[in-house]
């Protein structure tokens, strides 16, 4: 029978099938039944968060598929089905005059199926499923323009690198089984040495991966190349967030092995810090999005480093629920303005202001400024670390203070007139875009705005006492320090805006270009991983060529020489005997005609003849005995 559980899953996985298989045919319909579809799913996910269902069914002998719903994944259910359904009605003005709309919102739906999975799984098997599922669709939804050959690019680039990590999800798997017989997700935290090694670095591996942690971070950068939603979507409450929320589930390993929780919450820190650089130099409000994203999952990695759980789901909830304001946000610049360049966008949300407004809120709230959510859930996720680990935290801070201020002036202050010039000559430009790019009209985004922000509210309202069931909340941390920290970098910020001082100005030209090339990590991976490797691969191949197939081939030759010498020689001497045989037998048949004359006083004559012989015959043995 069907259960809740069940049709959480089932429902969203099997309306992305019928579109994706309908095709064309069902263009018309596919956002109305997509939204309608994820309606219901977000009904379903709070039934589910209040009910914690649990469903287990048999794969394979030994390896059982379960789901189930606990105070995290409660948490996490109801945050990907609030999410994705604002995103869902902002891709639906978005995509209005695209012809593929079908597999767009088929791909959104089956990639929302692999996160609700991913959130739920009780064991490595379906995780792993989920988890190829997901890096599939985020393929093809990054590159989902492929006509436009740097898309399909990025989207080949960002599938390479996160599986890369994934390889690591793969390696822990395969070691869980060997030191429980077992993938079970709760049991990971007793395996033996040295299983518990492998896992926890395979784990770590996959987490960074997808979370876009160091040195995995730049293939965020290149997720930006796909349509706002699919960014929006992405960066707050999928994809990307599952791997912290990997590290989250599985933080009782990591503290067990003695080194895992140290690893991450370095890990997460020293990305936070990082990529917060890398996004306080940006020029293009995508790339600061992007990164901000790899930054704050950061304090993710901290918190589930430093054993805050409950500090780290916090930090899931309010990060997703703002980076989705300031996505849409940025992709309505996008669609009214023709740019996202950060110096054609000084004052866009006086040009758009309810969705200035929208994004103003989502900018404060990222650069962690009290009483808003990020700068309490900031504090709990290093609630608990070393004092080593709680300076760079508030450094990470300061960087978002500084990203986000620099968002945040650059759509709301008065632009100059080259700024306004730049922005005029946008728009026109903007009439010359493709129909996707200037399909939402100023009229809709505010409504996709507010349905993101009421999603927000939402979770808030409904997630929040349920997780506090399940999930104790860690001890109440004052937030001073990193309070005053966000303040002052925000008005640090203003005060440089006020005087027409670009952000960029105030660093050398190397970190700015650094910032730009996101600390040529890309390139680094190209010179460190994929040369070395394509290298050996070429020499792999021409030793294959030329020495593994020219032996081969030689040995076949010889095989083939030895055969046919070894078949002449008895084939020779087996004909001759035959021949030779045959020859006698002939000889004695001519022999046997001779008699056979047709006279029959000579056939009486041979029969005395032979009587003769055996009379003979018979004396002589007679007398012998």
């Amino acid at each position: 029978m069907l259960t809740s559980s069940h049709l959480l899953i089932l429902l969203p996985l099997l309306t992305g099938a019928g579109l994706l298989l309908a095709g064309r045919r069902a263009d018309r319909l596919a956002a109305p039944v997509a939204i309608g579809a994820h309606g219901i799913v977000l009904g379903l996910a709070i039934a589910v968060a209040i009910m914690r269902p649990n469903m287990r069914a048999l794969f394979l002998a030994g390896l059982p598929f379960g789901v189930a719903v606990d105070g995290l994944s409660a948490l996490m259910v109801v945050l990907v089905a609030g999410v994705t359904l604002p995103v869902l009605v902002y891709a639906s003005a978005e995509l209005a005059g695209d012809d593929a709309r079908a597999r767009f919102f088929g791909l959104m739906s089956v990639f929302t199926a692999a996160m609700l999975t991913t959130v739920t799984a009780t064991s490595l098997l379906p995780l792993l499923m989920a988890w190829e599922v997901m890096g599939a669709c985020s393929y093809a939804l990054i590159g989902f323009w492929w006509r436009d050959g740097w898309r399909a690019r990025a989207g080949t680039t960002a599938f390479l690198t996160t599986r890369a990590g994934d390889l690591g999800l793969y390696l822990a798997a395969g070691a869980a089984f060997a030191g429980l017989g077992s993938l079970s997700l709760e049991r990971l935290a007793v395996l033996p040495s040295p299983w518990s090694h492998v896992v926890a670095a395979g784990v770590l591996a996959a987490a960074a991966g997808k979370s876009a942690q160091l040195p995995f971070s730049f293939w965020l950068s290149r997720a930006m190349a796909g349509p706002s939603s699919v960014s929006a979507l992405l960066h707050s409450a999928t994809m990307v967030a599952a791997g912290g929320y990997l590290l989250l589930r599985v933080s009782p390993l990591l503290h067990t092995t003695g080194w895992a929780g140290l690893t991450a919450a370095w890990l997460g820190a020293a990305t936070a810090i990082a990529v917060g650089a890398v996004a306080t130099l940006q020029d293009d409000l995508k790339q600061l999005a992007a990164a901000s994203t790899s930054a704050q999952l950061g304090f993710v990695f901290l918190a589930a480093g430093a054993g805050s759980v409950a500090g780290g789901a916090a930090h899931v909830v309010g990060h997703a629920a703002v980076k989705s304001l300031l996505l849409l946000g940025g992709g309505a610049f996008l669609a009214v303005l023709g740019t996202t360049d950060l110096a054609r966008l000084r004052g866009a949300g006086r040009r758009m202001p309810w969705t200035g407004a929208g994004f103003a809120v989502g900018a404060v709230t990222l650069a962690g400024t009290p009483p808003l959510a990020l700068w309490l859930t900031k504090d709990l996720a290093m609630h608990g670390a070393p004092i080593g680990l709680t300076i760079a935290s508030y450094v990470a801070a300061a960087f978002s203070a500084a990203y986000a201020g620099r968002a945040l002036v650059t759509v709301l202050v008065r632009p100059t007139r080259q700024a306004e010039h730049g922005s005029r000559s946008a728009a026109r430009s903007a009439a010359t875009l493709p129909p996707r790019s200037v399909s939402i009209s100023p009229e809709r985004t505010p409504t996709a705005m507010l349905a993101a922000l009421a999603a927000l509210v939402l979770a808030v309202l409904v997630v929040v006492p349920v997780w506090l069931d399940v999930l104790p909340p860690p001890a109440p941390v004052p937030g001073i320090l990193s309070a005053l920290v966000a303040l002052g970098v925000l008005v640090l910020v203003v005060g440089a805006a006020r005087r027409g001082m670009a952000v960029r100005e105030a660093v050398p030209d190397a970190a700015a270009k650094a910032g730009r090339r996101w600390l040529w990590l890309a390139e680094a991976a190209r010179t460190m991983i994929a040369r070395p490797v394509m290298a050996s691969a070429t020499a792999l191949a021409r030793f294959d060529d030329r020495v593994l197939a020219a032996g081969l081939r030689g040995a076949a030759q010889g095989v083939e020489g030895l055969a046919r010498v070894t078949h002449q020689a008895p084939e020779r001497a087996i004909a001759g005997t035959v021949r030779r045989g045959a020859a006698g037998v002939r000889r004695l048949g001519h022999l046997a005609r001779l008699p056979q004359t047709g006279q029959l006083h000579q056939y009486y004559a041979q029969a005395v003849v032979v009587l003769v012989v055996l009379v003979v015959a018979a004396v002589l043995l007679t007398g012998y005995g």
